[in-house]
C-alpha cells in the first residue's frame, strides 16, 4: 500500500481541524500537525486514490494548568504501526513543550518510552511526576 501526505484541503475535512500550528513537523515525508484549539498532534495518511481511505495517528494532551500539560496518548492506526509514526507525534509534542517552556506529566507509555530511548535530546528535563 502506498502511502501519500494529505493535502492541507483533506487534514483540514477529514481531520476536522480548524487551527493547525505553521510550524508543523515535516519527517520522511509525513506531516505532524498541531491543532491547539483540540490539544492535540495529528499524522494523516492515506492510500492511492481509489485504494483505501484516510487513516489519522493521533498524540492528545490536556493543561493541568498554565505551564503543566499531561501527554495522555498516542494512537496510531494498527496497519499503519512499526514505521515511526509515534515516534514523530512524541518529539513534536515534546519539542511543543521545550518551545512554549512548558513541563509535562507524561500518562502515555508510548512517550515514557520514547523520551528513555533519546536521552541526548534532553526531554527529561521537561517532565514532572
Amino acid at each position: 500500500m502506498a502511502l501519500r501526505i494529505c493535502s492541507r484541503f483533506n487534514v483540514l475535512n477529514h481531520c476536522s481541524m480548524r487551527f493547525i500550528s505553521e510550524r508543523a513537523c515535516l519527517r520522511g515525508g509525513l506531516r505532524v500537525e498541531h491543532d491547539r484549539e483540540k490539544l492535540c498532534f495529528t499524522v494523516c495518511l492515506g492510500a492511492e486514490a481509489g485504494q483505501g481511505s484516510m487513516q489519522s495517528a493521533v498524540l492528545r494532551y490536556k493543561f493541568m494548568n498554565e505551564k503543566q500539560v499531561d501527554l495522555m496518548s498516542t494512537h496510531v492506526p494498527e496497519s499503519l504501526r512499526g514505521i515511526g509514526i509515534a515516534a514523530l507525534l512524541s518529539k513534536a509534542a515534546l519539542d511543543f513543550l521545550a518551545e512554549d517552556d512548558l513541563k509535562a506529566h507524561i500518562s502515555c507509555w508510548y512517550i515514557k518510552k520514547y523520551i528513555e530511548d533519546n536521552p541526548k535530546n534532553g526531554y527529561e528535563e521537561r517532565v514532572v511526576n
